[in-house]
């Protein structure tokens, strides 16, 4: 792996990363694994496309996990990543692409409001 100069520099970016930083980077993994799992289901690769949707519904699992339950919000998140993850869960079983966009687009959701609310917190420091 240090032989590869793009993994050291992924590695550290991982390693200096705010824990604001590495939520968005596990939003954008999730949009990255539900996209590859789209393009192997339209190539009919049901081997990568399993793969792929597995990885989705890691990352799903780890916003699961690591809600603190204290706040209204997190129930509200953890009933949504919840059907996220069941809907992944369902287009894995029908290689559904129908489905498989509709998490994509929560996902996108998601993540273009973590990002909108990283920008409003930052702005707030200043």
């Amino acid at each position: 792996m240090y032989n590869n100069p793009y993994a050291k520099i992924k590695e550290n970016s991982i390693n200096t990363a705010t824990p604001e930083e590495l939520t968005l980077m596990l939003y954008n993994g999730a949009i990255k694994f539900a996209n590859q799992a789209i393009i192997a289901i339209e190539k009919k690769d049901y081997m990568a496309a399993n793969k792929s949707i597995q990885k989705t519904k890691e990352i799903i699992r780890e916003f699961q996990i690591t809600l603190d339950m204290k706040y209204d919000i997190s129930h509200e998140l953890y009933a949504a990543y919840d059907y996220m993850h069941r809907r992944l869960t369902e287009a894995n079983m029908k290689k559904d692409l129908e489905i498989m966009n509709e998490v994509l687009e929560y996902l996108r959701l998601f993540r273009d409001t973590w990002k909108e609310a990283m920008k409003v917190a930052r702005a707030s420091k200043s």
